[in-house]
């Protein structure tokens, strides 16, 4: 999102306290990964098991942040249980200065399968519904990071 998007969303106080955009940017990115990761456990992890599939946790643990380029649909699933670890995730997130492209994927090789259903599969679109929100959530970041400098 370009950096005058984004202050226009915000809004033009943001602008004016040093720092406060910034903070709102990886507010906003943080809540929607923590989002993205709630709504997969909810619709798919919740659910009930498909026949002959093993729950690894390794689509929710393949979630890949980066700001060069789109993390790919590469892994192929280990079989063994994954602890899903959003660190490096948030890592990526702190570390990205405002005006920088956050590209946010899953790397999972079948994690398109399962967004968009395959096989007679239901179709499970945690990404496109978190996607959604975005403005929601850069709305209530700023509302919250506004109350928080008593503004």
């Amino acid at each position: 999102m370009a950096n005058s998007s984004f202050s226009a969303t915000v809004g033009q106080w943001a602008v004016t306290v040093p720092k406060a955009l910034e903070v709102v940017f990886r507010e906003s990115a943080q809540e929607l990964v923590s989002q993205l990761d709630q709504l997969l456990a909810d619709t798919v992890y919740a659910g009930p098991q498909s026949p002959g599939y093993v729950r690894t946790g390794f689509l929710r643990a393949s979630l890949m942040a980066s700001t060069t380029a789109m993390p790919t649909l590469n892994r192929a699933n280990p079989g063994a249980p994954v602890h899903a670890d959003l660190g490096e995730v948030i890592l990526v997130i702190n570390g990205a200065d405002l005006g920088d492209t956050l590209y946010l994927g899953y790397t999972a090789n079948y994690a398109a399968y399962v967004h968009y259903g395959a096989n007679g599969t239901t179709p499970r679109p945690w990404v496109t519904l978190v996607a959604q929100r975005w403005v929601m959530i850069v709305e209530a970041k700023a509302a919250e990071v506004k109350r928080r400098l008593g503004l």
